[in-house]
Formats: structure tokens, sequence, C-alpha cells
């Protein structure tokens, strides 16, 4: 009993650490792994075991397969034909979106949301508000179709193996994926546009795909802002004005009452690109780098994520950045009201910092502070004008359709890609988002405890109290709402882990065979449309189109609730 006891107490401790973003993920994990051994939830060889498991190598398999992939620019051809076809905004999003969602079924899903949306989103000029969330959201529906297509897949194939012998084949996933996928996609396509509609208001100087961004700018002697009421910036110039600093005090009073002078400081917010044009035509001046401009110099942008250590920090106080001579010249940010000079703006995740530095040096912060760039900021490797990687690739998914182990399937196609030389093994894993693989590896031996320690049984008993989990669709529904309702708040893959043995458990109790139960855990674990911090895409996407929280919430409501009823449908239809 205090073994039960524990671990719930321990999980959930590590949920709400998880849900908070406040400490790094492989932080919570490693010491949730440490303290399960101290509880005696398992013995000291079984501490590490999940780092040997075959789930974490075929994932750091496949994140090593794709940057080779990504590298060999196929999709960057398909977008080009594919803009030049001139297609409806909805032929864009629905095209973009179900792009993103077929990659997804083959790789990561950030993988699979990054590369070409965003470039081909840029070319047609459409807005980004109403880009960026259905490609998020379709690279997450599109990895419900495979058994790579999500950690979350891997997870509960190997929890089935353990149950039964067998686990599931490489497109099982598919009877339930497929569809939930493509009725999602279109469902996004076409609310997207009227949820976010392209405001009439917008100057005609701002591109519609432009990023709004916050800045601070000195005003030259020769700028065309001189004598200008701040009250009329944004009709005039496109910027909508937020403070006039004048020999280091503010200017107070009505808008239309404070005129702009010569070398005064104006903290405003607008669409990057007016501001860019601003800049060239000596409107608005940027102060020079305290460092002095360099010719190893570089601008990247770059996303504040969940586990970022800069989330809650201001400007002002990022020395990760200044100590390395890297200057933030502009942010976009969530925060509704924007107060004090920009020095003073506070850091929230989603948020979008501009960086000009070294670019050794920017590369260095971000990975120090857990910062996603929206550009590499390494020297970039040659591209490969080959079809050879995605034939190796194809190879290795065919075997493991056929009933190879995935490991063993992608381990071959890893050392071949390494052979051919399109693969450099020592350089790729250095590139690998490591706090993930950690914290799955760490949650792994916990997962298993929570069957070991009869906590799933335990679990299933309370549960049986209120609903007839004996039944089957009654039983499968709850399993998928809990995936459902823990996802946006937590990594999926932890998700999938704590639920595989309580899913197992359930099929026990009512004597059912258990591959229902572990579609539905797989399915709910990936069904993250409600918040922007569930799924790394989603935290990307808040960025880059500037969304709110609520936005997520007026946007994947009908979504969830739609995927909700027909993955139940399917399940019960192809599953029991």
């Amino acid at each position: 009993m205090f073994e039960q006891a524990s671990l719930l107490i321990l999980l959930l401790a590590m949920l709400t650490l998880s849900s908070l973003d406040r400490i790094r993920i492989e932080v919570v994990s490693i010491a949730g792994l440490l303290a399960g051994y101290a509880l005696g939830l398992y013995p000291a060889d079984q501490i590490f075991t999940g780092f040997a498991s075959p789930v974490v190598i075929t994932v750091v398999e496949i994140l090593l397969i794709v940057q080779v992939l990504a590298r060999a620019r196929l999709f960057d051809s398909l977008a080009a034909r594919f803009a030049a076809t001139r297609p409806s905004d909805f032929t864009v999003i629905a095209g973009t979106s179900a792009l993103a969602g077929f990659m997804s079924i083959f790789m990561n899903n950030i993988g699979a949301f990054a590369p070409v949306a965003l470039r081909l989103g840029a070319t047609l000029k459409i807005p980004r508000r109403q880009l960026a969330m259905p490609v998020s959201f379709a690279a997450l529906l599109g990895g419900l179709v495979s058994l790579i297509g999500t950690p979350a897949n891997l997870l509960v194939s190997d929890g089935l193996a353990k149950a039964t012998g067998t686990g599931f084949r490489f497109f099982d996933f598919a009877y339930d994926g497929l569809p939930v996928a493509i009725a999602g996609i279109l469902l996004i396509a076409f609310r997207v546009q009227r949820l976010f509609p392209e405001p009439d208001e917008t100057p005609v100087t701002t591109s519609p795909a432009a990023r709004r961004v916050v800045v601070e700018r000195y005003i030259p002697d020769i700028s065309p802002l001189i004598g200008v009421r701040l009250s009329d910036c944004p009709v005039r110039f496109g910027i909508k004005p937020h403070a006039l600093i004048r020999g280091d005090n503010f200017v107070f009073g009505p808008l239309d009452q404070s005129v702009i002078e010569p070398g005064d400081v104006l903290l405003a917010e607008g669409a990057d690109a007016v501001f860019a044009d601003l800049a060239a035509t000596q409107a608005l001046m940027a102060d020079a780098h305290p460092h002095g401009l360099q010719p190893d110099f570089t601008h990247v942008e770059a996303v504040v994520m969940p586990e970022s250590t800069l989330v809650g920090s201001r400007v002002r106080s990022l020395e990760i950045f200044h100590r390395r001579g890297i200057a933030v010249t502009a942010l976009s940010m969530r925060a509704p009201r924007i107060e004090g000079r920009f020095l003073d703006l506070q850091l929230s995740i989603g948020d979008i910092l501009t960086l000009e530095g070294p670019r050794p040096a920017i590369s260095e912060a971000l990975e120090e502070s857990e910062c996603l760039p929206l550009a590499s900021t390494a020297p970039a490797e040659p591209a490969l004008l080959s079809w050879r990687p995605f034939a190796l690739f194809a190879c290795g998914v065919a075997a493991s359709a056929a009933g190879l182990r995935p490991d063993v399937a992608f381990a071959g196609v890893v050392l071949v890609l390494a052979l051919l030389n399109h693969l450099n093994i020592r350089r790729a894993m250095a590139d690998l988002n490591w706090p993930i693989i950690i914290m799955l590896a760490a949650m792994i031996p916990i997962g298993q405890a929570v069957a070991s320690t009869g906590a799933a049984e335990t679990i299933a008993s309370w549960l049986s109290l209120v609903v007839p989990i004996t039944h089957p669709l009654i039983g499968i529904a709850l399993i998928l709402f809990l995936a459902m309702a823990l996802t946006p708040f937590v990594n999926n893959a932890t998700v999938a882990i704590v639920l595989t043995p309580i899913a197992l458990e359930f099929a026990r109790a009512g004597r059912h065979a258990p591959d229902a139960y572990l579609i539905a855990v797989a399915a709910g674990a990936s069904l993250d449309f409600l918040t922007p911090f569930g799924h790394h895409n989603n935290t990307l996407a808040m960025g880059i189109g500037g969304y709110r929280f609520g936005d997520f919430l007026r946007a994947g409501w009908p979504l969830a609730v739609t995927s909700y009823g027909l993955a139940l449908l399917l399940t019960a239809l192809f599953w029991l």
C-alpha cells in the first residue's frame, strides 16, 4: 500500500511540475527517476533501463534520419510546384496542412511543422494567423497514423508487446488515425479563415504575413516622423506607439498632443517588415551594437519554449545573451499590455526574440537557454540532391511494416546513410533534442512501476466505482478522455507511459483484448489542440502566428470534440 501511495504522489508531483513549465523537463524526469528508486519502487539495476529501451533507441534513430531528409529538399521542390499553381487561400491552408500531416507520419512533428509550411505561406502571402495553427494541428494529427509518427505510439506498442508478446504493426494506427487526420485537417482549414480573418485596417505597407514586434528606436535628425503626433503614427506609418522617451524621461500626455522631436526614443509595436522599411529610410534607427558590427554577425529569431530558462525574465536581465555580445533587437510577445522601456519587457512562453550577434554565440546561447531558433544558427550543410535518403528510409519503413523490429530496421538505415556519407553521426548526435530523449528514458521505469506496484489496479478499482469500466466501450471512452485531458498540460509521451498500464488493467478487469484500450491511449495522447504549451508545435505556432491562449481554445475545442467522437467510433468499429 505504501508503494502505491508513494508512486501516485510522485506521479502527481511530476505532472504538476511539468505542467508549470518552471523547471526543465529532463530535470523533473531525472529527479522523479531517482525519487522512485529512493522510495523502493524499482531496484537499482532497473533505474537506467529506459535508456536501453527499443522505444528510446527508435526515437533517436528517427531523429538522426530526419536530419538527412531535411537536407534533401524534396519537400521544398513540392512546395514550389504547389505555389506555382496559384491556388485559393483555402486550398493553400488545407494543402499545406495535409503536406505537414503526411510528413508527420514518418518524422517527428516539429520536423513536419517547420520546414515547408511557413515558407510556402510566405510565398503565397497567406496571413500567419491563418496558417500556423492549422499546420501545427495537422502535424499532430499526422502522427496518429503510423508506429513512428509519435513516441506515444511506440510506447503503447511496447506495452502491448510486453503484455501479449506482440506489438502493433506499422500501420495499425491508421485505422483510427487516418480518418481522424483527414477530418481534422479539413475542419480546421475551413474554420481558421473565419476565426482569424485578415484585418481590413492593416496598413498597405504591411505584408499580410508579417509578424508584429515591439522595438525601441531613436529618431534621427532627418526622420520624417519629426513633428508627427503619436496619434497619427498608426495611419501614416503603420506602427502603434507605446511610449515616447525624451532625455531618459517619459513624455506623458494624450497621444494627440505628444509630438515627436529629434533625438527622442520611441517604443512602438508594428509589423517587422514596417520597421525594416522605416530603418531603410532612416525614419527610426536602432542603437549601435554594443560590440560594434562584425563580419560574422547574423540575425536570428528564436521562440521561448515552455522549458526555457528565460520564461519570466526581463530583457535587461538576459545575461546569457549580453555576456556573449548578443543584442536583443526586437520582441514579438503575447502580453496584452506593454509598459515601461524595452528592457523592462518580461518574457513568456511563445514569445519570439530577434537576436543580433556572432553566429556561433547565438547558437550556443539558444541551446543553453532552451529556446528554439526559427532559422538555423549553424552554418548550413550542403543540400542533398539525391533520392537515396528517401529510398533508404522507405526501405526501413517497409521492413518495419513487414514485421522487423523498428529499432533494428532503422538502425540499418542509419548505418547505410553513414556509410554513404549522408550522415555524420557524431555531429548529428550533438544536434538531437536530448531533453525529450532523457525525459522519455527516465519515465519508462516509473511507468513500469505503475503496473508492478499494483497502482494501475488500484486506479482501475477507484474508477470502477464511478463508471462501469468492464463495459468495453465505456472503458475505452474513459481512457480516451483521460489521455486528451492530460496531454494539453503534459508531454504526450508521459501521458502514454502513465496511462498504458492503467489501460491494460481496464482490459484485464473486463476480460477484453487490450488492443482497443491502447489505441485509445495513443490517439488521446496526440489530440492536443486546447493549449499552446502541451506540445512544442503549438508553442511554435503561438509565437509565429501571434496567437493568444484563448485562440487555441476557440479553434481547438470543435476539433477536439470531433476527434474524440470519431476516434471512439473508429476504435469500436475496428478494434472491438
